[in-house]
């Protein structure tokens, strides 16, 4: 009988979308409470490494969630509470033709115009926004990641007010900081 129950335990949370053990994941620990995602590395390795790499450096803690526009995203990654811009890497060559999708929880490299010029700027997709993905728009944005715990957060980020500030719009009236980003298991 309990391994009848273990076994519709893990079919149940494997169907829910069950984080897959090989991929790394990463909590972000926010002021508006943690987000755990799970990193692709097998269909974006690039942007993997590159996201993994700011997150060993501890660059993500003090930064803000700058940009929230609801029923579309949630970005950050780039910004202090200060408004001032942190000095990235060299831009990353653009995975966006990964056959990964911007859906509703996942997560993907902001960039410019310019195809390959993701760094350390990221966002939180909060609906299934397929004109984001290759083929749908320019070459589109690259999937990396998705939040497999903390959605309610995320959804919380969301609905905070916002206005302009430094010259940017859709910014949160309450800033949400990011205090920490590790990766889990390096605890």
């Amino acid at each position: 009988m309990k391994a009848l129950s273990l076994s519709l335990a893990l079919a149940a949370a494997v169907g829910a979308g069950a984080a897959n053990a090989e991929n790394p994941q990463v909590v972000f620990e926010t002021t508006a409470g943690d987000i755990r995602i799970e990193l692709y590395s097998d269909a974006a390795p690039i942007t993997v490494e590159n996201f993994l790499a700011y997150v060993d450096d501890g660059f993500y803690g003090g930064t803000i969630f700058h940009r929230v526009i609801p029923d579309f995203v949630i970005q950050g990654g780039g910004f202090t509470t200060g408004f001032e811009r942190r000095t990235t890497r060299d831009p990353i060559v653009n995975e966006a033709d990964n056959g990964r999708l911007n859906k509703r929880g996942t997560l993907s490299m902001a960039r410019t115009r310019d195809r390959d010029s993701a760094t350390s700027q990221f966002f939180v997709n909060l609906s299934d926004n397929a004109f984001l993905d290759h083929g749908e728009r320019d070459f589109g944005y690259a999937v990396f990641a998705r939040v497999v715990e903390g959605m309610d957060v995320v959804d919380r980020i969301a609905m905070g007010g916002t206005g302009r500030r430094n010259g940017m719009a859709d910014v949160p009236l309450e800033p949400v900081v990011v205090e920490a980003a590790r990766r889990v298991g390096s605890d």
